[in-house]
């Protein structure tokens, strides 16, 4: 029987389904977290053979400790895993020191942690992305805008989401930047114009994929927080071929095996010199988790499909056909977030009016999720793309809106679509 420790199973809060798919697939499923036993729900506890809570995740030896202590009741761990790119390391540390071969060690690590490190990697696959040089000094910076042109964009080296990233369109803009850089190692990258796609898949032992799907997204997240914009995104039907191909040869490139992968793409508006023709897709970044917010669910509903029974089955060795059903139906889903203090021109009884046939889920999101996704949501599932652009426009589209009591709201201007 495979034994298998979840790390953090309390959050993402995703975690549950993937927990309680491996417990009905016949894993032996261990939990280790900083949550107390009692915060854990009913459904998540039960599903786990056993769970010990650790002061920190952050400790190391700490959760170690708690790896031998789960080694010496329940015997040798096959698989650790924690669906989060914050406990990566951590993830890989336990399967360095506890010989754990089914997913990655801490050697490369570095590699996809480090912004810069992941560079040769997609140049040595042949895989094009954009021009890349260390943040050192002011007047480094001005000479690689000389070469490569403005903009420019500043982001950490190391780190997760969109946040403390930087754009600089002229000399001015440079110096300005270069004195609000935080003092944490940064790169500055030529700017690409272009929609953000991503290639999601869940690969088996060879690196090969079980799943995949694309995902298209706005063009900055960090934008949508700090402009206040609402967030559509969706996962399209088909995957393009040139994506899929290069998704898969970044996933060999990284050496990436066992697991969820997304790996973020430009796809360019324009033509660009050195990097390609519009439409063509350029490396972004590499990341060893799935999607987040409702990706995983949407997954689901664009393709008829169980992404944790996969998982599950990729896991315990056993093929309940979830791969190959999740192959045969391919659709649209889109979501669309609204905002409580934002004005709509449809009310949601008009949107359940209009699409409701083909709506999959709507309602409140976690107060957590506020920020990015606003307060409420519809997500829509359907085969044609004109109606799911047109559901995304009209879901959001602001205007003479009436609250449920009748009173119009203040108009105002829907932002683009990603």
């Amino acid at each position: 029987m495979t034994t298998f420790v979840q790390v953090s199973p309390h959050f993402p809060e995703s975690n549950v389904y993937f927990v309680e798919h491996l417990a009905s697939a016949g894993v032996t499923v261990l939990g280790i977290g900083d949550a107390w036993d009692g915060q854990l729900s009913g459904r998540l506890r039960g599903a786990m053979a056993d769970y010990y809570r650790v002061e920190s995740l952050d400790d190391f030896e700490q959760v170690a400790g708690a790896m031998q202590w789960m080694i010496d009741r329940h015997g040798p761990i096959d698989w650790v895993e924690s669906n989060s790119e914050y406990w990566l390391g951590l993830d890989a540390g336990l399967r360095t020191r506890f010989g754990i071969i089914t997913g990655h060690t801490s050697e490369v690590i570095p590699t996809i942690r480090s912004k810069a490190g992941m560079k040769p990697v997609y140049q040595g696959a042949g895989i094009p992305t954009a021009r890349q040089a260390p943040v050192t000094d002011l007047e480094a910076a001005r000479a690689f805008a000389v070469e490569v042109g403005y903009p420019l964009f500043f982001k950490p080296e190391y780190g997760i989401g969109a946040t403390d990233t930087f754009t600089a369109r002229t000399d001015d803009d440079l110096a300005h930047v270069m004195f609000r850089i935080p003092p944490q190692p940064y790169v500055m990258e030529e700017y690409v114009t272009g929609s953000i796609v991503s290639y999601d898949a869940i690969l088996d032992a060879d690196g090969e994929p079980v799943f995949e799907a694309a995902t298209q997204w706005p063009p900055s997240i960090a934008a949508i927080v700090e402009q206040d914009l609402d967030l559509t995104y969706r996962v399209l039907a088909e995957v393009p071929e040139q994506l899929r191909e290069r998704g898969r040869a970044t996933s060999h490139a990284f050496g990436m095996f066992n697991r969820f992968v997304h790996l973020e793409f430009f796809r360019l508006i324009d033509a660009k010199p050195g990097l390609g023709e519009a439409g063509d897709f350029i490396a972004l970044e590499a990341n060893m988790r799935a999607a987040g917010g409702a990706t995983l669910d949407m997954y689901n509903f664009a393709r008829n499909a169980d992404v944790y029974q996969i998982y599950a089955d990729l896991v315990s060795g056993h093929d309940t056909g979830a791969a190959e059903k999740a192959r045969r139906d391919r659709q649209f889903c889109v979501y669309a977030g609204r905002r409580d203090h934002h004005g709509y021109a449809l009310s949601s009884e008009e949107i359940w009016w209009r699409y409701g046939s083909d709506i999959v889920r709507a309602g409140r999101n976690d107060p957590m999720y506020w920020p990015q996704m606003g307060q409420d949501f519809f997500m829509l599932r359907t085969p044609d793309k004109e109606r799911a652009d047109a559901f995304a426009r009209d879901v959001l589209h602001r205007g003479a809106a009436r609250s449920e009591a009748g009173s119009p709201a203040k108009a105002e201007t829907h932002p683009k679509e990603p």
